[in-house]
């Protein structure tokens, strides 16, 4: 008996040590990494703290003076119509639910544009596939900094989208690993824009007189 409870104490310690080695690239699974933030998601960040503490002052202040506000105005022709003045009189009237739908939208339609121009960069065929794949896998970091602060927003709505999204992410991931498959990249890149905006379609209210 000792000499077995010896086995199986060695068996979880080398279990264990092989977790650590591996730790670094299990971190990329969807759900576990977390890019670092930039300027808009920090600001998404401070929005939505303070729209959860109640203080949409606070949150239309942040909003009104900083960069999210200037990315969605500078993407105004690509984002549905009236979303930045929808999402400022929520922040005005203290409505959390308008402003965390607001706040997916945007974020949702920057995933999407950064799948369609990953799409669009890894079709280029004077790439060499190291290439195609470090373009691949430097998009899926961006895409993956911006859809992840919204995926449980998503997933609340549309639980399908979010599982479409993610294991398309995992697919391309896997893609971008491997040098021997680069070109497989696109096909899960554009299954992630094509969920995206379709769940943005379903996000945004028709508009009057439509």
């Amino acid at each position: 008996m000792i000499g077995r409870a010896r086995v199986v104490a060695a068996s979880l310690a080398a279990a264990v040590a092989l977790l650590v080695t591996l730790c670094p690239a299990a971190a990329h699974h969807v759900g576990t990494y977390v890019p670092k933030d930039n300027e808009i998601t920090t600001n998404f960040k401070q929005i939505k703290f303070s729209v959860e503490a109640g203080k949409f002052a606070v949150a239309r202040r942040l909003f009104d003076t900083g960069p999210l506000q200037t990315d969605m105005r500078a993407r105004a022709a690509r984002l549905p119509a009236g979303l930045e003045a929808g999402l400022r009189a929520a922040l005005e009237g203290g409505d959390g639910a308008e402003v965390e739908r607001g706040l997916t939208i945007f974020f949702a339609a920057l995933a999407r544009d950064l799948a369609r121009e990953a799409t669009r960069q890894t079709a280029d065929p004077t790439l060499s596939r190291e290439a195609c794949a470090a373009i691949g896998a430097r998009f899926l970091e961006a895409i993956w900094r911006y859809y992840n602060l919204v995926d449980f927003a998503v997933a609340r709505r549309d639980d399908r989208t979010s599982v479409v999204i993610r294991l398309a992410f995992d697919e391309a991931t896997g893609y971008a690993k491997s040098i021997a498959a680069p070109d497989k990249l696109r096909e899960p890149l554009t299954r992630i824009a094509q969920a995206l905006s379709a769940f943005i379609d379903a996000s945004t209210p028709a508009r009057r007189g439509s």
